[in-house]
């Protein structure tokens, strides 16, 4: 009996007339077209050790793994205690779980550390071309060797490779056997419905899981746990505070409506909430949105009530009410690393215009991003505007300054837009977390939604 790795799977070939060994018949399903027996390619450690344990005898030719790599860092880590505590219970873990970590607790220095200790080729997932390079920079630090990057129009693989989760995919059904160990950071991508193959087609026994915000809905926390394994360690942003992270204060601060646009907003609502009423259209459901969407576009009724919809939106997320606070939050803190967070694009670069600040959404291209990132660090460019671009994934550690204009009812993107300004940095006294609301409109429930977080309860 042979176990194979083909085209992202496990692959079991059994002499004529053998049966499958019962101990792994949940495992293996018949794959007509081959003859063979097929598994998952993330089910090798499992497999291995229950013909073991059943002491099966089978030839094993899935994994190919150069061991010729000296695994010693370069520099020396004095890990801090939380980052020694997740590692300890990771191996005790047999080298599987999830670790979850503040923004800037040091996720990237930890998964050196597993490295090190594991000894064998590794890819990591990262979802943004930004991390991307930022891995693979910190990388080459600690390790005498060239990183492999997939992504980015680079395809380099090597004993220790990075790839964005989108280019694993279409990758891993050719080399998902090359790795020991596969780290996931922002693991909280990993079980989307694409996104989830990058893992499942790769053999590597040890997993580890970064993420600050990793819980998910019942379905796809089932995913990750099967993929990676469950939590092992959670480390909150309080217990991180004035040590590893800068000290923060979050003001809350809820403006209301000039008048016009009060009567504006309450004039757009009504028309929107009552087409909701009469069509009972309840957005507590899985199809309300698409049903809303649906009849919005069948009829001149439905077309105003989306219009309207979209206007009362508008207003409560930009008024000129809040624009006048937003200044007076940059005069507050001139001089500071401020990062000015909307909910759309078209709100981001009308601000930009406004204030002739310097904007980065997604289509902001790589090269600008770049430049835009570097004179944020250095000072020249004081202030950012973007919608989501820095909700993660990109180290920004001058940043003292956040103001939430607008955003959506979601606990990862506050938590994550929180984490953007609580990176220690030299100088930085304290870090700032401004969310400005529109009082009486419906601003008010998406900010009491976002809220219900440890890091906002005090």
């Amino acid at each position: 009996m042979k176990l194979l790795f083909s085209a992202g799977t496990l692959e079991l070939c059994t002499a004529p007339g053998e049966n499958i060994p019962e101990c792994i018949g949940g495992i293996f399903k018949a794959d007509p077209r081959s003859g063979t027996l097929r598994a998952r390619a993330c089910d090798y450690a499992e497999t291995v050790m229950t013909l073991r344990m059943n002491r099966v005898p089978f030839t094993d030719e899935v994994q190919d793994l150069a061991n010729d790599f000296p695994w010693d860092l370069k520099e020396t880590i004095i890990p801090r205690p939380h980052q020694k505590k997740a590692l300890d219970l990771w191996l005790e873990a047999g080298g599987r779980g999830i670790a979850a970590l503040p923004t800037g607790s040091g996720k990237t220095i930890l998964a050196v550390m597993a490295i090190a200790e594991i000894k064998r080729p590794v890819i990591i997932l990262v979802p943004t071309i930004d991390l991307l390079s930022q891995w693979a920079a910190t990388l080459e630090r600690f390790f005498s060797v060239s990183v492999g990057m997939l992504g980015g129009g680079t395809h380099r693989i090597g004993q220790i490779t990075v790839s964005t989760y989108d280019s694993a995919v279409l990758n891993m059904e050719f080399i998902g056997n090359r790795f020991g160990l596969l780290i996931a950071d922002e693991c909280h991508h990993l079980p989307g419905p694409e996104t989830r193959f990058g893992a499942s087609m790769c053999t590597a026994p040890y997993r580890l899981g970064l993420s600050a915000t990793p819980e998910l809905p019942e379905d796809r926390s089932r995913v990750m746990n099967d993929l990676l394994g469950g939590i092992i360690c959670r480390v909150n942003i309080d217990e991180l505070e004035g040590k590893v992270l800068s000290p923060y204060e979050v003001k809350h601060w809820e403006i209301p409506l000039d008048p016009e646009e009060h009567d504006a907003y309450c004039r757009s609502r009504t028309v929107y909430l009552e087409f909701l009423r009469r069509n009972r259209i309840d957005f507590s459901t899985e199809s309300g949105w698409s049903r809303f969407l649906g009849l919005a576009g069948r009829s001149t009724e439905g077309r105003e009530a989306f219009r309207a919809f979209l206007e009362q939106r508008r207003l409560a997320r930009g008024g000129e009410a809040k624009i006048r606070a937003l200044w007076e939050i940059l005069r507050r803190h001139a001089g500071e690393r401020i990062i000015i967070f909307t909910a759309d694009n078209s709100a981001a670069y009308e601000l930009g215009r406004r204030f002739a600040l310097p904007v980065m959404t997604h289509l902001t291209k790589a090269q600008e991003r770049k430049v835009f990132l570097d004179e944020f660090r250095k000072g020249n460019f004081p202030v950012l505007i973007t919608n989501r671009v820095l909700n993660e994934g990109v180290d920004v550690p001058a940043a003292a300054v956040g103001v939430v204009l607008a955003g959506t009812g979601s606990v990862r993107e506050h938590v994550q837009r929180l984490g953007r300004v609580l990176r220690a940095a030299p100088g930085k006294a304290q870090a700032v977390l401004y969310e400005l609301v529109s009082a009486g409109t419906s601003e008010e429930s998406v900010s009491t939604r976002r809220r219900l977080h440890r890091a906002y309860s005090r």
